[in-house]
């Protein structure tokens, strides 16, 4: 296991990666999946955080793809009005102010440093119990993690699958967006499914 979590956060891990795999992907989330990203999803195992009316908002991917592929990015946004708004954050220079952030701020960094190992040590959990090879991505988490912010999809991905208060950078893009996207208010452009799904 990646080095790094303490004994707190190795039970966080233990507790997230439980539930992501109580529930794997049905058909329909692949579908919908499918028709949010234009192309076919591969690798997903489960849906990590759905929209009020239970559509997929992010997935989590096997660590090692169809045919040996390794896939670092396990926490993966899809909802298409998430998206939107995180690519609207990143167009408006979001990502040169957090990373000038992380590196002016002691606290900041050292969050943004647990959220990497935490990244790092769901992947890991994960590709044990799939038996996913993950030796050639295990350094590697996403989003520019530890040190700079390089993909906001990333890392609002993980703060939408692993919760508030793991990824404060995926925690600040989640709050600034909030007039545009918020997981709690359904503004699917398919409509929503009463009762959820």
């Amino acid at each position: 296991m990646p080095a790094g979590p303490d004994a707190s956060d190795d039970m966080l891990v233990r507790l997230l990666v439980d539930r992501v795999m109580e529930h794997p992907a049905s058909e329909r989330d692949i579908d919908d999946v499918q028709s949010q990203l234009g192309r076919y999803p591969r690798g997903i195992v489960a849906v990590g955080a759905r929209c009020a009316c239970g559509r997929p908002l992010a997935v989590v991917t096997r660590p090692l793809l169809p045919g040996g592929i390794p896939f670092p990015t396990t926490c993966y946004l899809t909802g298409t009005r998430a998206v939107r708004a995180v690519s609207h954050l990143e167009a408006a220079g979001v990502m040169r102010e957090l990373s000038e952030s992380i590196a002016a701020d002691p606290v900041l960094a050292r969050s943004y440093g647990r959220a990497h190992r935490l990244y790092l040590a769901f992947r890991h959990a994960l590709a044990r119990r799939l038996g996913d090879d993950e030796t050639r991505i295990a350094s590697v988490s996403a989003g520019g993690m530890p040190t700079r912010v390089k993909c906001l999809h990333a890392l609002v991905a993980q703060s939408l699958v692993m919760g508030p208060g793991v990824n404060p950078i995926g925690d600040l893009a989640l709050e600034r967006m909030k007039g545009e996207f918020d997981p709690a208010v359904c503004r699917c452009e398919t409509g929503t499914v009463a009762g959820g799904r």
